[in-house]
């Protein structure tokens, strides 16, 4: 199973975007599917997380600012950021439980990880 992020950019504080995070392949199925973002020099940290039956977590740093969601249907999960500040700069990464086949039809569980997105956040 594979992961495709988009939707980063650059916007001014205030903004808003949206990210995308796409699972493709012989899906099977997809358990919990998280956010990640990363700055030089740092770890990769958890944003926000949404289970298959819709739990949700997300950082405090984010509350009441970012919201995550999926399309169980189209194997997507989506991060709406608004209130966009500076510090919210990183590059951000989904990442998801996945249970999928392979070439032999066997089940393959593994966590699957997408290519960053840029997000950067000028005052």
């Amino acid at each position: 199973v594979q992961l495709q992020a988009s939707g980063g950019g650059s916007v001014q504080t205030g903004g808003s975007l949206r990210l995308s995070c796409a699972a493709s392949g012989r899906i099977v199925r997809i358990d919990d599917m998280e956010w990640y973002r990363q700055t030089p020099g740092r770890e990769r940290s958890l944003v926000a997380s949404i289970t298959s039956g819709g739990s949700i977590n997300y950082a405090d740093s984010v509350k009441g600012r970012f919201t995550i969601s999926r399309d169980n249907a189209r194997n997507t999960m989506y991060l709406q950021m608004s209130g966009l500040k500076r510090e919210d700069t990183a590059v951000y990464f989904c990442s998801a439980q996945t249970l999928g086949l392979n070439a032999n039809e066997e089940f393959v569980a593994a966590r699957s990880w997408g290519k960053g997105t840029q997000v950067t956040v000028s005052s």
